[in-house]
């Protein structure tokens, strides 16, 4: 079955190449990136597909005639028909690819939170899509530092596009968002940690564009004046509630999680609220002390147990990260050119793509008619207790916290 699915979505991609010998290569490449390939480089690639070189599938990266860009919207494509739901959550992150030298398109030294200090590495912005059917990779930006939009002859030598200016991360997050927003992918929430989600403007963007989120932000966060943390210590004991955040490597992800109800947002066209925005806080059980915070701005009929579980998804990204390195060799390419960056990163997400269809394909196939869920939404309890705010405390204003 894997065979004939792999042979389907080669073929959907293979209308993109206009030759047959760069629809060949990307055959052998992707077949390459889901083989038993120790390091899945030029070299090793090659051999695994049979090639007396890798000259071919080098070519394939750097001069071939065919857009990356093009393979992304059929990967969306693929993954909505396969993953897709209407509670489908979009997740933004970044991740870093240690290089050596100064060549490599947008690398320079600068923080990793792969490597959780400053590294020589590239950094690209993603968005994953998660339901209960699945998670992937679905879009990639590279980020490219100041160091390198400013120095005009050093980006035409690794082959960036005149045109391409600096941007930030936030900005690239954006990027993104709006092209996952007009592809097929149905998506209701997004959620992002607090390198994003601490960005008032980016909450708003979220907010304009209809989407509902629950975005991490740093304790000294301010919610209408008030720290967040100070808010969060006035929550009364009973407040606290143990919900799972989801399921890991080890079980259900116990923490004790209190919420409070924000002013409603209200449009631009009329007086009723359209949406709830919240506060919550996640409590560590075995160390009280250890509080992460986030905002959220949800459905008026959502619940705690909602946004606990949007809040747990946000980790699904770094799972497809370390599988994608691991099993799709993401981060393992020689490539130094901005368009060889594209290109292998796409092909390595298509892969992750693939695998993950293939498993919930196979979790649907295990699931008898009992425990097949039909939402996937937890109802855990229904309906959850959560504080009033002092209303002096917090003002009541349409504006985003």
């Amino acid at each position: 079955m894997w065979e004939k699915e792999l042979g389907e979505l080669l073929l959907r991609i293979g209308a993109r190449f206009p030759r047959v010998e760069p629809r060949r290569r990307v055959r052998d490449y992707v077949r390459g990136l889901l083989g038993p390939v120790g390091r899945k480089n030029g070299w090793q690639l090659a051999e695994y597909a049979g090639h007396a070189t890798p000259d071919g599938l080098q070519h394939l990266l750097s001069r071939s005639r065919w857009d990356a860009d093009e393979i992304r919207d059929d990967l969306q494509t693929y993954v909505a028909e396969q993953l897709g739901t209407d509670d489908g959550v979009l997740i933004i992150d970044d991740t870093g690819f240690v290089k050596k030298g100064t060549t490599s398109a947008g690398v320079q030294r600068q923080y990793s939170g792969t490597a959780g200090r400053t590294e020589n590495c590239q950094i690209g912005v993603f968005a994953a899509y998660a339901t209960s059917r699945g998670h992937t990779l679905v879009d990639r930006e590279l980020y490219l530092p100041k160091s390198w939009t400013e120095d005009r002859e050093r980006c035409r030598s690794a082959r960036v596009p005149d045109d391409r200016a600096f941007a930030t991360k936030l900005e690239l997050a954006r990027v993104v968002i709006r092209r996952a927003i007009a592809s097929p992918l149905p998506i209701a929430w997004v959620t992002a940690d607090a390198a994003y989600g601490q960005d008032a403007h980016f909450r708003r963007f979220l907010e304009d564009a209809g989407l509902s989120y629950v975005v991490a932000v740093p304790k000294s966060q301010q919610v209408h004046g008030p720290r967040i943390d100070h808010l969060i210590k006035q929550a009364p004991l009973e407040a606290w509630q143990r919900l799972s955040a989801g399921s890991g490597a080890k079980g259900e992800r116990y923490y004790d999680w209190a919420a409070a109800r924000l002013p409603a947002v209200v449009e631009f066209d009329g007086d009723e609220p359209a949406r709830q925005r919240w506060m919550l806080a996640r409590r560590s059980i075995a160390k009280p002390d250890e509080i992460a915070y986030y905002l959220a701005c949800a459905p008026l009929q959502a619940t705690l147990t909602d946004l606990v579980r949007i809040a747990g998804c946000r980790w699904k990204i770094e799972e497809c990260f370390q599988s994608a390195k691991n099993e799709c060799g993401l981060d393992q390419y020689e490539v130094r050119r901005y368009v060889g960056w594209y290109r292998h990163i796409t092909l390595a997400m298509l892969a992750h793509a693939f695998l993950a269809v293939m498993a919930g394909q196979e979790r649907e196939k295990g699931a008898t008619r009992e425990t097949r869920p039909t939402s996937w939404t937890s109802h855990q309890p229904r309906f959850a207790v959560c504080w009033q705010l002092d209303p002096v405390a917090v003002p009541r204003t349409a504006t985003t916290p």
